[in-house]
């Protein structure tokens, strides 16, 4: 004890942003921050000038319609299209906000729309909130309309240091741990998308060395009220604190005023220039956006309040979202489709999935879910791993591993760049520039077709896939389906976090034509081009896996069999395997090939051992993973 004393100590002194001021020097950096702020209005009119929507129902009373957002640059185009349209209010709330150029980009619509005279409200976990203090400063005191809060800032700090995190992980270890992992872009009430979608390049096709295929839902009607009303509940819970407040924005307010919003160039202002102009061209968001929207029958929005963290809250009350999400799971007859990037189940997942595969005519259950190569958290990969043989023979799952590569997903490369000699100011655009992808010299339209800058934007919207040359793609999407009737799409990775620590969102979708639409964008995931299949192995391997491995896994401590029951296949397409067979088909070994348990992984580097040390000794992770 005398020594985790020490070491605390030694820490509270590395961790400098522990330090605290006094009531008198936090009123006083409110109210710098409070009198810098604009009170300039660029706009008269009653609507603020706001961009026609093509989005809003012309007849409120037509309920909900919805369109399903699987490409990560149709749904920056919406979320821009969203903030441009709004007349009265912006509220985003998120987990991640990177100062990137998607980051970027969507400030800089948040803060045109302050100056035309919009209310925006914006609140970030503080895990990820921007990347420095100064920016959070500038933003303290930048317009009248604009506000930003932090959820749950250790240390009432804005961005802690390294120091702090372990400092934190001694002294303030729960609420480090419970973070605000809700998703929600809401405006006027009226038009709203929540999903798995943060705010960074990776997440909307932007980034030159890793992506994520992600989804979220755009829902206008009546739903986008209930996320009015929850973001509303965090806005003004005790959790959320203004950005002034925080000692280390406050800090620098009282050394030096409010500092101007860092005026960084973007990397690739071409495309940003392409994406803004895209936002404002009528025929392209209607065609795009507005003409796919669908009226669905009925839609629940579920979100979890900021009192999930309440030590008084009763679950019940305090989780509804992994409680709605179960009861779904549990109403399933035939078939269940599950997509998570982490597949690492809690107790009662564990045994709600084994109840259904007890019964006598038990539902299919097809699970899409990350590859080592292509997640971001070997962490949790290694969990998965560890429990395949669990997976697979208690729970009946069909196990699909999406490839770093994929060839046929709703991505659309959007790291196409201008070579160095081409390489321009934000405003200034060449004509007919060639682009760059990783050295690979592409041109654009040849000469006749549409060669301005909503045509650069088309011509990136349909580009190929990138092939193995270019960057890598993770799953971060998170949706079920259930009987091909029911649709869950939102933030929640049915995991032991999204149900005992992060507050999560989500749309429950009961219509079977949106539902079916899902479930072809599940399915499409898990094809031969685009994702490896888990099944057991060689079936006398896979005999003497299974005694050996379902007594090691147990173990909470040194399961070591270096093999698991399960390891991933390709389907080998010839005469005798026209098509995919699901692994208990008795050709299956036939038309499959092992590619091993982690394909695409170099042998032995870090993930590789990663991943074994995790799976023999860190089972006690699980509930925090």
């Amino acid at each position: 004890m005398a020594l985790r004393r020490v070491i605390v100590c030694l820490l509270a002194l590395a961790a400098g942003g522990c330090t605290t001021l006094s009531k008198s020097e936090h009123a006083h950096a409110e109210a710098i921050a409070i009198a810098a702020r604009s009170d300039a209005v660029d706009c008269q009119r009653a609507d603020h000038c706001a961009d026609p929507s093509v989005l809003e129902s012309a007849a409120p009373q037509a309920g909900n319609r919805m369109l399903l957002l699987d490409d990560g640059q149709d749904a920056l185009l919406a979320r821009l299209h969203m903030i441009r349209s709004a007349r009265e209010r912006i509220d985003l709330q998120t987990y991640i906000y990177k100062e990137d150029d998607a980051g970027r980009i969507v400030l800089q619509e948040l803060l045109a729309a302050a100056r035309r005279g919009v209310q925006v409200r914006v609140l970030i976990d503080q895990l990820s909130a921007m990347e420095s203090a100064e920016t959070l400063a500038a933003l303290s005191g930048i317009h009248r309309n604009f506000q930003l809060r932090i959820y749950s800032p250790l240390f009432n700090l804005g961005r802690p240091n390294y120091a702090d995190y372990v400092l934190a992980s001694f002294l303030r270890f729960r609420q480090l741990n419970q973070r605000m992992h809700t998703k929600v872009l809401v405006v006027d009430g009226e038009v709203g998308v929540t999903g798995g979608r943060n705010y960074s390049d990776d997440y909307y096709d932007w980034s030159s060395r890793y992506n994520f295929l992600d989804r979220d839902v755009l829902v206008s009607g009546p739903a986008a009220r209930a996320m009015q009303t929850n973001f509303d509940a965090f806005w003004v819970a005790p959790q959320s604190v203004p950005v002034e407040q925080l000692n280390d924005v406050a800090k620098i307010l009282l050394a030096r005023g409010v500092p101007a919003l860092a005026d960084k160039r973007y990397e690739f202002p071409e495309r940003v220039r392409a994406m803004q102009d895209a936002s404002g061209d009528a025929t392209l968001l209607r065609k795009r956006l507005g003409d796919l929207l669908a009226p669905v029958a009925d839609v629940q929005f579920v979100a979890d309040p900021p009192g999930k963290h309440d030590d008084s809250a009763k679950r019940a009350d305090s989780a509804p979202a992994s409680l709605v999400v179960r009861d779904v799971v549990e109403s399933a007859q035939h078939e269940v489709l599950m997509q998570t990037p982490y597949l690492v189940l809690t107790h009662g997942a564990q045994r709600l999935f084994q109840g259904l595969h007890r019964r006598s005519d038990p539902p299919r259950v097809i699970v899409s879910t990350s590859s080592l190569a292509g997640i971001d958290n070997a962490l949790t990969y290694a969990m998965a791993y560890k429990y395949r043989r669990r997976y697979i023979k208690r729970f009946g799952f069909e196990m699909y591993e999406l490839k770093p590569f994929p060839q046929d997903v709703p991505m659309r490369v959007g790291d196409l760049v201008t070579d160095e000699e081409d390489v321009v100011d934000e405003g200034e655009v060449k004509d007919a520039p060639r682009v760059s992808v990783r050295g690979r010299r592409r041109p654009l339209p040849a000469s006749g077709e549409d060669t301005s800058r909503r045509g650069v934007l088309l011509y990136r919207l349909n580009r190929p896939l990138p092939q193995s040359d270019e960057p890598r793609v993770g799953l971060h999407a998170k949706s079920l389906v259930v009987d091909r009737s029911v649709a869950v799409v939102g933030s929640h990775n049915f995991d032991p976090r999204g149900v005992n620590y992060n507050t999560e969102s989500a749309l429950i979708i009961r219509d079977p034509a949106f539902a079916a639409r899902v479930a072809d964008s599940i399915l499409r995931d898990t094809q031969p081009a685009n994702a490896w299949v888990i099944a057991p192995r060689d079936p006398v391997i896979a005999d003497v896996d299974d005694t050996i491995v379902s007594a090691s896994e147990r173990l909470p401590l040194f399961d070591l069999w270096p093999s698991r029951y399960a390891t991933d296949f390709e389907f080998r397409s010839e005469p005798g395997c026209p098509k995919p067979l699901p692994i208990r088909d008795p050709d299956f070994h036939r038309c499959y090939r092992a590619v091993g348990d982690f394909p695409d992984v170099p042998l032995l580097g870090v993930k590789w051992w990663l991943t074994r040390a995790i799976t023999a000794f860190g089972a006690g992770m699980t509930p925090f993973l």
